[in-house]
């Protein structure tokens, strides 16, 4: 019987099996193509629905992540259109900034309610036919 007690820790995923790292703890230069990024896919269901993130996927170029995206969302359900967005393109806020987010929720100012303009005018068509 083989003893693997000695045997590498060698990932099983592809893009790290590519780069072929070295086992002396050295860096690794990475080159251009040898390293895919990761693609957010929105899918959107019907024409004029909004886009809804379903995943993501793996590949070296925009292009071929909207092709990956077809083969691995697209067939599922019904679909017309597809976006992709390379994962490192997205900017957030931290959680721990929610509290930015608090305002007061009391804005009736901005509602058209607010506003009593039609009173103003009645008064003022009023006062001014009072004056004649």
């Amino acid at each position: 019987m083989h003893n693997n007690t000695s045997m590498d820790n060698q990932s099983l995923d592809p893009r790290v099996k590519r780069l072929k790292l070295n086992s002396s703890g050295e860096p690794v230069t990475v080159q251009e193509g040898e390293n895919w990024n990761v693609f957010e896919v929105f899918h959107q269901e019907k024409r004029g629905a909004h886009h809804e993130h379903v995943g993501c996927v793996h590949a070296p170029s925009a292009q071929l992540a909207l092709v990956f995206a077809k083969e691995q969302f697209g067939r599922r359900k019904k679909c017309v259109n597809l976006w992709v967005v390379r994962s490192a393109d997205i900017l957030s806020f931290d959680t721990e900034d929610e509290d930015m987010f608090a305002n007061n929720l009391e804005k009736t100012y901005r509602d058209a309610s607010g506003f009593k303009v039609m009173e103003k005018i009645n008064k003022f068509k009023k006062s001014a036919h009072d004056k004649e």
